[in-house]
């Protein structure tokens, strides 16, 4: 075969644009930091690659949910803090009208003060978070959950509960809904409620109540009544005698499993109502205390329902205390369950960075080594090239 000139020459220029093409890969990888750029510079490692951002992208998703959790859920706890200190200042103002010793003035700035309060409540209620959703609305984040109403509060919100995935699998409740948090309140005692009738002409006041024998204790009405001033019966939703005796003031009177203290004097023909304890909204209770307090107390009927009326509310606001403390303790293990997810997030997206790093990642040692050689081998190839240019058999002759 007969080599030419021309087919030396276009050998050195397809050597030469090979080593060009290898020093601008080795430049591009030391510019980028990276050890391939293309699928087609290494397909193995590309597609491990591939697969780890594909991870790691899901895994950052999860942690920003996680993030957008966290700070709603603060905000709910911080709130529901608010609420049970509020709680505890009526409370107080509650007892503070129940010493038998207020003046109808008194009582009646007590309640100004009450009617405060549940502004305050409802403000809480409708607080809302960063970007300006309603945190107890449920799913209707963008309406405010509750308006006063003349029997306390009405609930726009719904029943909702929204969930964040923060994990693979893993979802957790970011805003409990208002009417879970603020309706959803047991009264009495949270077992059992006592109620004096309403046209009772006596001084009974409802005292202690409590339940003695769950096991006993049927979840059933009962009515405490006074055939004289000196007895009472306790019959059943039936009409059945459970319980008689004389009346003490300050005595309990025990039957099914419960125990319903009495003091004061009832009347002949009073009773008191014992029913299993429902569902009733805080705000309701706040209004019912407000709206006794307003009726005031100038005989001793009367003084002794408003005594009635206080130690049912400060019995419900005491139900609502607890209930709010456990809704807050729920928050506070979910804040627990999102910061152990960010940790394990953290860690698992410092590893799948660190596995695309030993992958992609480039040696620049090595690199720029690769870089000086190829460079040589260049100047090199070049200045031989020119030398035997020179060459040539006719120059000879």
């Amino acid at each position: 075969m007969r080599i030419t000139e021309g087919m030396d020459q276009a050998q050195f220029l397809a050597a030469i644009n090979q080593l060009e093409s290898s020093i601008s890969q080795t430049q591009s990888q030391i510019s980028s930091g990276l050890s391939f750029t293309t699928a087609s510079e290494d397909p193995i490692a590309a597609g491990l690659v591939a697969g780890y951002n594909q991870v790691l992208s899901q895994s950052q998703q999860y942690t920003s949910n996680a993030g957008a959790a966290q700070t709603s859920l603060n905000v709910e706890d911080n709130a529901l803090t608010q609420v049970q200190d509020t709680l505890q200042s009526l409370r107080d103002l509650a007892l503070e009208a129940n010493n038998g010793t207020e003046s109808a003035q008194n009582l009646s700035a007590i309640a100004t003060q009450v009617q405060q309060i549940q502004q305050t409540l409802i403000s809480l209620a409708n607080t809302q978070d960063g970007s300006g959703s309603y945190i107890f609305a449920g799913y209707s984040t963008q309406t405010e959950p509750f308006a006063q109403s003349a029997t306390g509060a009405t609930y726009s919100g719904d029943q909702g509960q929204r969930q964040v995935e923060i994990g693979a699998g893993q979802t957790v409740t970011v805003g409990d809904n208002g009417d879970l948090v603020f309706n959803q309140i047991k009264t009495g005692n949270g077992t059992f409620d006592v109620t004096p009738a309403a046209g009772n002409t006596g001084t009974g006041v409802v005292g202690a109540t409590t339940v003695t024998n769950p096991t006993a204790y049927s979840g059933g009405a009962y009515t405490i009544s006074f055939p004289t001033a000196q007895t009472y019966q306790v019959v059943n939703s039936s009409n059945v005698v459970v319980a008689s005796g004389n009346y003490t003031s300050g005595q309990a009177i025990s039957f099914a499993g419960v125990q319903v203290t009495l003091s004061g004097q009832p009347a002949a023909g009073d009773s008191f109502d014992v029913t299993p304890s429902a569902d009733q909204s805080l705000f309701t209770s706040v209004q019912n205390l407000a709206t006794a307090l307003t009726q005031g107390a100038s005989t001793p009927v009367s003084e002794a329902q408003l005594s009635n009326a206080i130690a049912q509310t400060v019995n419900n606001i005491d139900q609502a205390l607890s209930h709010v403390q456990g809704v807050q303790a729920s928050v506070g293990g979910r804040l627990n369950a999102v910061t152990t997810q960010q940790s394990v997030a953290t860690a698992q997206q410092t590893q799948l960075q660190q596995s695309i790093s030993n992958l992609q990642g480039l040696n620049y040692a090595s690199a720029i080594s690769s870089l000086d050689s190829q460079n040589t081998t260049l100047q090199a190839a070049l200045q031989a090239y020119t030398q035997t240019q020179g060459l040539s058999l006719f120059k000879y002759l």
